[in-house]
């Protein structure tokens, strides 16, 4: 019988994806026992109208992209089909219904960690679903009631300190960033003209 494949699911808007989400997700992939790490680009929240947000088709792309290169990160639209607002918990039951051969393990940040007690069915997550924690930098370095659990893995990875927010609005100043994309990705934020205005 095969061994299920271990699958951490990173989140996030990737508005736009750069490189320290790419530093963050190929060193848990290299330095964990995951064999994947599938970026879930989350849906445009149709009730909150952000400006900023680029449509879900243009993210998803952004993230196939940056993906192109690295044969263990895939991007994955799965949330664009569940009904909205999402929650975490829902996205598992999905994931785990449709690819039942697979375990999928959650990614987050230390900062999370100290609020995920307020997830929706936090408890049942944790119980189906290992977490997988990277480092970030902030001011609570304080233990929480996650800190010893047997199935929250802590990795050793780069501190970013990159944001999404900082390049947008660097495009739209017309700064140059293109240290901090994939070149596949600027080349088409650059073609597509996106945050300028």
């Amino acid at each position: 019988m095969l061994k299920p494949k271990k699958i951490g699911l990173y989140f996030g808007s990737f508005n736009p994806i750069h490189i320290g989400h790419l530093i963050i997700a190929n060193h848990l992939v290299e330095y964990s026992n995951l064999d994947e790490i599938w970026l879930v680009v989350t849906p445009h929240n149709p009730f909150k109208k952000k400006k900023t947000l680029l449509e879900d088709h243009h993210r998803l792309e952004l993230v196939n992209k940056a993906c192109e290169h690295y044969k263990k990160l895939k991007s994955s639209d799965i949330e664009f089909k569940l009904p909205q607002p999402n929650y975490t918990i829902n996205t598992l039951i999905h994931l785990s219904e449709k690819f039942p051969e697979n375990q999928f393990c959650l990614l987050m940040g230390e900062d999370n960690l100290n609020t995920f007690h307020k997830w929706k069915n936090f408890d049942v997550i944790l119980k189906h679903h290992p977490i997988y924690v990277y480092p970030r930098k902030t001011d609570n370095g304080h233990e929480n009631q996650f800190s010893n659990h047997p199935d929250i893995v802590h990795i050793e990875a780069p501190i970013m300190e990159i944001s999404s927010t900082h390049i947008r609005k660097a495009i739209k100043t017309g700064k140059n960033i293109r240290p901090l994309l994939p070149a596949e990705v600027w080349n088409y934020i650059d073609e597509m003209n996106f945050y300028r205005k």
